[in-house]
């Protein structure tokens, strides 16, 4: 008897520790930022093994795209993407892919078959929690004073959906 309620006494203390433990780290969790906040800072390092630190951008409209080779919109989203970059960087556009978490192999596979140039970089999950990115793609448009104007969670497009639309948000970043 005595046994028994050590082992339900020992369950006990696990189970308030392991909850101590989920409310602990998300209260350590930055809150994600707003339109209409300033973009957090952040170093990574890109496919090309250069470090990319956003505030090296400030000064210049940015996309800030959060994806992965696993997620069917982001695949359909990235040639619209690329578009974009090619048809607005000579304005000063920057365009940053932030991949989540996949390996260099299948990261250099992907974006050698999409003929992607714009900087890729790698996040382990960190920058990914700083900006609250739970659903693929999300698509930061950050102005050049570092100030995130519009976030754009799902598939981006061109002219289909107005709250989705990429030509838009980037001409809004580009000439306000």
């Amino acid at each position: 008897m005595a046994r028994n309620k050590w082992v339900q006494l020992t369950i006990l203390a696990v189970i308030i520790a392991a909850g101590a433990f989920t409310i602990g780290a998300n209260l350590s969790n930055p809150p994600a930022p707003e339109v209409g906040g300033s973009a957090p800072n952040f170093t990574l390092y890109g496919l090309d093994g250069a470090e990319y630190d956003l505030n090296d951008f400030i000064g210049h409209p940015i996309v800030l795209n959060f994806w992965g080779s696993f997620c069917e919109p982001c695949v359909r989203e990235m040639p619209l993407i690329q578009k974009k970059y090619e048809e607005y960087r000579d304005a000063g556009l920057v365009v940053l892919g932030v991949n989540l978490d996949e390996s260099t192999v299948t990261i250099n596979n992907f974006i050698r078959g999409m003929n992607i140039t714009f900087p890729i970089l790698l996040d382990k999950n960190v920058v990914r929690k700083q900006y609250g990115v739970y659903n693929y793609p999300t698509t930061f448009f950050i102005d050049a004073n570092g100030v995130i104007r519009q976030e754009i969670v799902g598939e981006m497009n061109e002219g289909s959906l107005p709250s989705h639309d990429i030509e838009k948000a980037i001409k809004r970043l580009l000439y306000g």
